[in-house]
């Protein structure tokens, strides 16, 4: 819209004068008046009207994202780049935001809970052909020898028949006041195309759902019914909603054709509180309010427009900033990036930093189960030398120097210290204590005998006598956070008697798989990285079939080679268990406390997430469970 709205006036001539000065002071004239009199009556003069003044016309609010590159596209299941996530989340709100590490409903009534009866546990009776979930927690065709969890929970063997397992049916219900934002109602029709569109594209993440869906239909205009195939629990239900789509626009498209048509790549119909005015490719893309939006009576969103700007660099992110041409600095210019000119623009007064901890967390690796070919000594497979090792780490100077900003705090599992499921009394705690180190290494057979300031062993077991204490991290390059992280390890490990050479990397020989890969083909002696979690406790990555092997190179977690039966079977307890049972939860507190106390790695602390605004910039809230920044952006103001 343009700023000045102009109005035309339409008149007869004889009243061109009056309502020509209506027109333009925007003022009624008063109508003549009658007055009681006891003769006939008389007309009472008619008042002149006072002068006023136009109003100003008020400027549209407008904010202007700067990140660092431009989206992919804009259709959900076209495989959308962070840079299109980041667009997405204004056009559609939700569907179910995750705040505190916990779903919130943002179109739904509620969230599905056992307690309220919208998630049901079914016994249901399968047979052969049926598709079902296999002890491998693989989808698989029910026939004969084909292995199978049944409703008391036993591992079976189909051999023909009958079987009867477990099934979670989940119900979700619409809020009756969302609509899109071409006005027509969103109906839980628009969630069952979604599902519909979801099995036409060959994404691993997509079919992973879909593979374990046996229906997904609507029962009234509101409410959508899924169903998982036998077997499954699908712990996190809220996944199992399928985001609407607009059918009434849509239906009739194939849906390879989507991935180009303009109404779902470049300006797909929402229901959040923005809508695509324009996308100028290699330029900019302009949302603007969507009138329709459901919260508009909480005044909501507060900005009339908001641009995306794609800027290559964060220098130059920061000159526009404080040029006022860009009022929010994305994570992904700042990530990886020098904040020197960032943090320059802050002490001038230019910029403020929003920040928060994250769901990534960097650990240190320990290679215990090494690959069966490699050769050098088992430096950490007696625990007490892993223990030793984490009270040598300054975890504290870790957080301090890696980003040198607030959010990077220590952390002490696999599940941060503000998740619901973090089992704070319960773990094993190594804080910063060298000489208690120090000592535990010499009651292994670690000692400094020939003063060289490296230690050697003396009666190590598995180990020869008078090998030295030296090993080598490896880690990734051109990334000074992680640079300054294994600084400090040297410096730490060497005052404990531990010689240490660090080897950076490129990501893709890092991170590539076994038996080649160093890392993931167990051919290491420390390893740091850095996981990132979803919502859930992510003990999994440490299950002892998640070991890389000629089975599973190219998809294994546990990196390390940790084996524990201890910890799988409190791990395999938790997650076999549902949401918000004790079982679930008193199992996943076990497993963290194994883990902390065999130490298959280290963790060290949490990735800060960073975003910077203009000083006049409110409402940018970054939640650790939130991937994204603009998650509540119609929350987002700005004072001009």
């Amino acid at each position: 819209m343009n700023r000045l709205s102009i109005v035309v006036c339409v008149v007869f001539p004889l009243l061109i004068v009056s309502l020509f000065a209506a027109c333009q002071a925007q003022t009624p004239v008063p109508l003549p008046t009658l007055v009681p009199t006891i003769g006939p009556p008389t007309l009472a003069p008619t008042p002149i009207p006072l002068p006023t003044s136009t109003p100003t016309p008020v400027p549209p609010k407008e904010l202007t994202v700067c990140q660092a590159s431009e989206p992919n596209t804009l259709f959900i299941y076209g495989s959308p780049s962070r840079a299109a996530l980041n667009v997405l989340e204004a056009i559609y709100d939700g569907p179910i935001d995750s705040y505190g590490y916990e779903f919130r409903p943002v179109i739904l009534e509620k969230l599905p809970s056992l307690a309220d009866g919208d998630v049901s546990l079914r016994t249901v009776r399968v047979k052969e052909g049926d598709t079902v979930m296999g002890v491998d927690d693989l989808p698989v065709e029910l026939l004969p020898d084909v292995s199978v969890r049944n409703a008391d929970g036993r591992d079976v063997t189909f051999e023909g028949g009958v079987v009867t397992m477990t099934q979670v049916v989940v119900t979700f219900t619409l809020r009756p006041d969302i609509t899109w934002a071409d006005g027509q109602p969103l109906t839980a029709h628009d969630s069952r195309y979604s599902f519909e569109l979801a099995r036409e594209f060959d994404h691993p993440a997509l079919q992973a759902l879909v593979e374990r869906t046996l229906s997904y239909n609507p029962i009234d205009e509101r409410t959508v019914v899924w169903a998982g195939i036998p077997g499954y629990r699908n712990l996190l239900y809220p996944q199992s909603f399928y985001s609407p789509l607009p059918r009434h626009v849509w239906g009739g498209s194939d849906a390879e054709r989507l991935l180009s048509a303009e109404v779902a790549h470049q300006k797909p119909l929402g229901w959040g509180p923005f809508v695509v005015e324009e996308w100028i490719e290699g330029e900019h893309i302009k949302l603007i309010r969507n009138a329709k939006y459901f919260r508009a009576s909480e005044g909501l969103p507060h900005l009339d427009r908001v641009m995306f700007r794609f800027v290559p660099d964060l220098g130059q992110a920061v000159n526009l900033l404080e040029a006022g041409e860009c009022d929010i600095i994305a994570q992904d210019l700042i990530e990886g990036s020098d904040l020197t000119p960032l943090l320059a623009a802050v002490e001038r007064g230019g910029a403020r930093l929003v920040s928060s901890s994250s769901s990534e967390w960097e650990h240190l690796d320990f290679g215990i189960g090494r690959a069966g070919w490699v050769t050098r000594p088992d430096f950490f497979g007696d625990v007490r030398v892993r223990q030793a090792v984490a009270m040598c780490v300054d975890r504290e100077r870790v957080a301090q120097e890696a980003f040198k900003l607030e959010g990077a705090d220590v952390v002490h599992s696999y599940v941060p210290p503000d998740h619901p499921l973090y089992a704070d009394a319960r773990l094993y705690r190594w804080d910063y204590d060298p000489l208690a180190g120090i000592s535990l290494l010499e009651e292994v057979g670690w000692t400094d005998q020939n003063g060289d300031g490296i230690r050697e062993a003396h009666g190590v077991s598995g180990i020869a006598d008078f090998v030295p204490f030296s090993v080598t991290l490896l880690t990734t390059g051109d990334y000074p956070p992680r640079e300054r992280v294994a600084h400090v390890l040297s410096e730490n490990l060497a005052a404990c008697g531990i010689g240490l050479a660090v080897e950076y990397l490129s990501a893709g020989d890092f991170f590539s798989d076994g038996p080649d890969g160093l890392v993931f083909g167990r051919q290491f002696e420390l390893a740091l990285f850095s996981w990132m979690n979803g919502l859930d406790a992510p003990c999994g990555l440490y299950l002892s079939t998640e070991i890389p092997g000629p089975e599973n190179w190219w998809a294994a977690s546990n990196n390390p080679g940790y084996a524990s039966e201890d910890y799988d079977a409190a791990c395999l307890t938790a997650l076999e268990a549902l949401p918000g049972t004790e079982t679930f939860t008193r199992f996943h507190h076990e497993a963290q406390r194994i883990f902390t106390h065999d130490l298959p790695v280290l963790p060290l602390i949490s990735v800060p997430k960073l975003v910077a605004v203009r000083p006049e910039v409110s409402g940018v809230m970054l939640d650790p469970g939130e991937y994204l920044e603009l998650w509540n952006i119609e929350a987002f103001d700005v004072d001009r």
